[in-house]
Order: structure tokens, then C-alpha cells, then sequence
């Protein structure tokens, strides 16, 4: 656990935006690796869409919306601070998944008491996948994935390459519905 630093409330999130804003900067390496793209999404890019597929399902499906949107921005807010980290790569990193909770331990130390305590939660319920909500997010990361790797062959970038995401996408997600609507991607 890193030593505590006094600071006030505003400091802290502003260090907690400082820190989580590195998402816009942060390439999700496994488009460049895998397929070639020159200029892939950033972290927050993808976010940004896993929000919008969070919101929708959850509307249309009667679900704690606001929940999901809220499971969807922390799902990689680790990444902020370790990085994107690649399937293959967690095969090299023994403890990606300390990592990602030293990280998020981290990040959200700059934050107030009650903010530190429902985000934590919330991180925690989504690793479990302890909820309908958060199970859902996880095959929505998944479904959005499959929809870049679409768009990317749409864009000239090798559709074998590219196969292999929709593919682990359909591996991955459990949901039937969700599987409904990959097969239109």
C-alpha cells in the first residue's frame, strides 16, 4: 500500500482526473499487435463506446442503467497507470491482475471516503461479475470489441487478422441476446 499523502479533496480528484485522463492517450495495443493499425482507439475510446452499449442494453432490458454505466467507466481505469495489457501479455505478467488492483487501489485513494468506498464496490462486484449488470458490461466489452475490429476491416486492415476478435468475442459472451446481435456485426 503506497503511503498516504495529505492533500484536499480537490487535489485529490484532481489527481484522480490527471491520472485517469492518461485513458485518452492510451492505445489499446492489441489492434496494433494483432492486425497493423497505424492509429488504433485509445482506452478511452473504447470506454467511451462500452458506456453507450451499457446505457442501451440497460434501458432496453429494465436493468440498474446507471449501474452498468458506472461499471463500464471503471472496467479499465487500471489501465491508466499499468497500461494496456494484451491476452498475451498477461501470459507474461504473472500478477496482471495485482497489478490492475494495486492500480485501481491507487487511483482511487485521491478520492473522498464515500467515493473510494462505492467505487471499490463496484470494481470489485464487476471482477466477481456478481451481478446481471456486471456480467452484462463484460459481454458488452466483448461485443464492442467485435464491432472495432469490424469497423477496422471496413477500413482496409486484414479481415484474417481481424476474424480472430469477433471469433473471442463469441467465445466469451454468454449472453443470448448479445450473441444475437454480434451475428449482425
Amino acid at each position: 500500500m503506497m503511503p498516504s499523502v495529505k492533500m484536499s479533496e480537490e487535489e485529490g480528484l484532481i489527481n484522480f482526473l490527471k491520472m485517469t485522463g492518461r485513458l485518452k492517450k492510451e492505445p489499446r495495443r492489441g489492434w496494433v499487435l494483432k492486425a497493423g493499425v497505424s492509429n488504433p482507439e485509445s482506452v478511452a475510446d473504447h470506454t467511451f463506446r462500452l458506456i453507450l452499449l451499457s446505457m442501451m442494453l440497460g434501458d432496453l432490458r429494465g436493468l440498474n442503467t446507471e449501474k452498468m454505466m458506472k461499471l463500464a467507466i471503471i472496467h479499465d481505469l487500471g489501465e491508466s497507470l499499468i497500461g494496456d495489457i494484451t491476452p498475451e501479455d498477461k501470459d507474461k505478467v504473472e500478477s496482471k491482475e495485482l497489478d490492475e488492483v494495486n492500480a485501481i487501489r491507487q487511483l482511487f485513494s485521491h478520492l473522498p471516503d464515500n467515493l473510494r468506498e462505492n467505487y471499490s464496490h463496484l470494481w470489485t462486484e464487476l471482477g466477481a461479475s456478481s451481478s446481471v449488470e456486471a456480467k452484462l458490461v463484460h459481454d458488452a466489452d466483448k461485443l464492442e470489441m467485435a464491432l472495432q475490429a469490424s469497423e477496422y476491416m471496413d477500413e482496409g486492415y486484414s479481415k484474417e487478422m481481424l476474424s480472430e476478435f469477433k471469433v473471442s468475442a463469441i467465445e466469451k459472451i454468454g449472453d443470448k441476446k448479445m450473441l444475437d446481435l454480434i451475428r449482425h456485426i
